[in-house]
């Protein structure tokens, strides 16, 4: 063997080592496989201002959604943003859905009074031959505590068939028995809003939870209302047509499921927030927060959190 190829080889080796260790994802009280040793914290700490909600009031979920955008570079220079940009109010808890190829950056280097979701999941429960497909206790293995289901894009489908609604609340029990939370996406179309059917939309969306979620369930489920006509089209509804749709949907709620879910479940608004409209609607008392699209990729994201009251 020549003096090259023995040199390339120690490169390869090395490169390989580099990455595995660059890649691998602190988890506290875990054993590193690649070293040994226990895990420590390695992610920046964050930093709190103002005070926690009162016993009884909802928390806001202030949650991003990255959908299918970022490169390595980008995605390390806006974690890097929101790693600088400032306190979290108290009052806040604050996640971002990733793609899953950038969970493992996210969940290594993003301040950690951040959470990381994952925007989906498999309908599968275990692990096996479900080609393509992520389950959800996979994501808990790898330390992702939050997951996006239902959201109207994946309803919708992409060129292929979407999920219909008894799929979506199947996903929702599948990754809640696996230990994580839901961020469980509903909201009408253009159409449907100017037929006067939102309710109807969002009732049906909501009614295989009936069935296949217990009370228990809903402690780890916030429901993200989102207009699908103004998902990324700048259009917003106004706070009080919001407002009324939120209360609708507790409603439903409290009539179908219980009155103690109703009280404690979180919804939150989806349509185009940014910072520029997020004090207005988060100050209506059944918007509990947002799921946040294209201000998710700015430095914006910080002023919707910064936006609560």
């Amino acid at each position: 063997m020549s003096n090259k190829s023995i040199v390339a080889g120690v490169l390869a080796v090395g490169a390989s080592i580099g990455y595995l260790i660059a890649c691998h994802i602190p988890q506290t009280g875990k054993k590193c496989p690649i070293t040994g040793q226990e895990c420590k914290e390695a992610r920046p700490k964050g930093s709190s201002k103002g005070e926690p909600p009162k016993e009884g009031e909802r928390k806001y979920l202030i949650g991003g959604n990255w959908k299918c955008n970022g490169t390595l570079a980008s995605a390390k220079e806006l974690i890097e943003t929101l790693n600088k940009a400032g306190p979290i109010p108290a009052s806040a808890e604050v996640v971002v859905a990733v793609p899953f190829i950038h969970i493992p950056l996210a969940l290594s280097t993003l301040r950690n009074d951040i959470e990381v979701a994952a925007q989906n999941c498999g309908v599968n429960d275990k692990q096996g031959a479900y080609t393509g497909e992520i389950c959800a206790s996979q994501l808990v293995d790898m330390g992702v505590t939050w997951v996006v289901i239902g959201h109207s894009e994946r309803r919708e489908g992409f060129s292929m068939a979407g999920e219909d609604n008894e799929l979506v609340v199947k996903k929702v029990k599948v990754a809640v028995d696996a230990g994580l939370k839901v961020m469980f996406c509903i909201g009408e179309k253009k159409e449907e809003r100017e037929g006067g059917t939102t309710m109807e939309v969002c009732a049906a969306q909501l009614s295989p939870a009936i069935k296949m979620l217990s009370e228990d369930d809903w402690s780890k489920i916030s429901i993200a209302y989102e207009p699908v006509w103004a998902i990324g089209t700048g259009l917003t509804a106004t706070p009080e047509m919001a407002q009324e749709t939120h209360v609708g949907i507790r409603k439903w709620i409290e009539a179908n499921i219980s009155e103690a879910v109703a009280k404690s479940v979180r919804i939150q608004y989806g349509g185009s927030m940014k910072g520029a409209n997020a004090k207005e609607l988060l100050e209506q008392p059944d918007i509990d927060g947002g799921l946040i699209g294209g201000a998710s990729l700015t430095a914006d994201f910080a002023a919707c959190w910064n936006a609560v009251p």
